[in-house]
C-alpha cells in the first residue's frame, strides 16, 4: 500500500513523470491520498504512472479533530471519480449546507457538515469548552452541525468533491471562486505547471485580487520569460473558468513553502502575496529559502 499526499504527487510528476516505471510496483495493490484537495490530472497520473491502471485509489477525507477516516472510496465497493473522495463511510452523515445552514442541492457546493455523532469524534477542547462549541458547533447553524472548516461540491451520484478551506474561498467583484478551483486550471496546463498554489489579497478595484505561485515543469523563468508565461497562464485559466478568475499576480519559485510532510504553507504565502513580514512561526518549514525567492518573484 502506498498512502501519500497531492503536495508528494506533484512533486514526483515535477521530477519527471516517467519516474515510478523505473522500479518495480507490482506489488502494490491500493493507493491513497489525504491532507488536500487532490486535482484531477495528478489522480489521473497517480493512477495510470504509479497504479498502472490496475490498484484504487482510496482519496479520504477526514482530520484530526474526526479522529478516523469520514468520506471516501471503499476499494472494490465504489465506483472512483478522479479528485473526488466518493461518499462517506457508512453511518456518518455528512451534508452540504449553504451559510444559513440549509441544506444544498445535488449538483451545488457549499459548506461541508455532520449532521450526527460518531464514535471517533473530538469531545471538547482542553480547558475552554465554550472555544469548543464556537468552533464546531456555530450558532450560524444552531448547534447542531458539526462544522468541518472545508468548502465541498456534490455531484448528482452523491459524491463528494472537497474544494479546499472555507477561509479559501475568494471574493473577486462579488464572484466567490475557490481557490482549489483555480489552482486546477493552473496544473491542467500539464505541458508547463507542475503545482500551483492560489490565495487572495485585498484590492481596491475588485476587492480581493487572485494571487498565484506556479512551480514550472522547467526552470524557473525571470524577465521577459517570465512575463510571457504569466500571460499565457493568465489566458489558459481565462479559458478553463473565466475571466474574472485570472490571476492578478504570477509568482514563479524553484518550490513552494511546505511543512516536512509535505503540505503547503498557505498562511505563509497570503503573508507574501499581501506585502507583509511574515512574523508566524515557520520551525516546521522544511524549506524557509524559498520564502525570500516567492517575495522577490514577480
Amino acid at each position: 500500500m502506498f498512502y501519500t499526499a497531492p503536495t508528494a504527487i506533484r512533486s514526483l510528476i515535477k521530477a519527471g513523470g516517467d519516474l515510478p516505471n523505473r522500479y518495480d510496483l507490482s506489488s502494490l495493490r491500493i493507493l491513497g491520498t489525504v491532507g488536500e484537495p487532490i486535482n484531477p490530472e495528478a489522480w489521473m497520473w497517480y493512477y495510470k504512472t504509479v497504479g498502472k491502471e490496475r490498484c484504487p485509489i482510496v482519496d479520504t477525507w477526514w482530520q484530526t479533530e474526526t479522529g478516523s477516516h469520514m468520506i471516501t472510496p471503499l476499494p472494490g465497493v465504489h465506483a472512483l471519480k478522479p479528485g473526488s473522495c466518493t461518499q462517506p463511510l457508512p453511518g456518518i452523515m455528512a451534508a452540504i449546507v449553504d451559510e444559513t445552514g440549509h441544506e444544498v442541492e445535488k449538483g451545488k457546493g457549499g459548506i461541508l457538515v455532520i449532521k450526527r455523532p460518531w464514535p471517533a469524534m473530538i469531545r471538547t477542547i482542553w480547558g475552554d469548552p465554550d472555544r469548543y462549541k464556537k468552533s464546531y458547533y456555530p450558532e450560524d447553524f444552531h448547534g447542531k452541525y458539526y462544522l468541518a472548516g472545508d468548502g465541498a461540491s456534490r455531484d448528482l451520484n452523491g459524491y463528494y468533491t472537497i474544494m479546499g478551506r472555507i477561509d479559501d474561498v475568494l471574493n473577486v467583484a462579488g464572484h466567490r471562486l475557490g481557490t482549489m478551483e483555480i489552482e486546477s486550471a493552473l496544473v491542467a496546463n500539464t505541458r508547463l505547471v507542475a503545482e500551483a498554489a492560489v490565495v487572495g489579497r485585498p484590492d481596491d478595484l475588485t476587492g480581493e485580487a487572485v494571487v498565484a505561485f506556479v512551480v514550472l515543469k522547467g526552470v524557473r523563468p525571470s524577465g521577459e520569460e517570465a512575463k510571457q508565461i504569466a500571460s499565457e497562464l493568465r489566458e489558459w485559466v481565462g479559458k478553463e473558468i473565466g475571466p474574472i478568475a485570472k490571476p492578478k499576480d504570477i509568482r514563479f519559485g524553484d518550490n513552494l513553502p511546505k511543512t516536512r510532510s509535505g503540505k503547503i504553507m498557505r498562511r505563509l504565502l497570503r503573508s507574501i502575496a499581501k506585502g507583509e513580514e511574515i512574523t508566524q512561526d515557520i520551525s516546521t518549514l522544511e524549506n524557509p529559502a524559498i520564502l525570500q525567492q516567492l517575495k522577490d518573484g514577480l
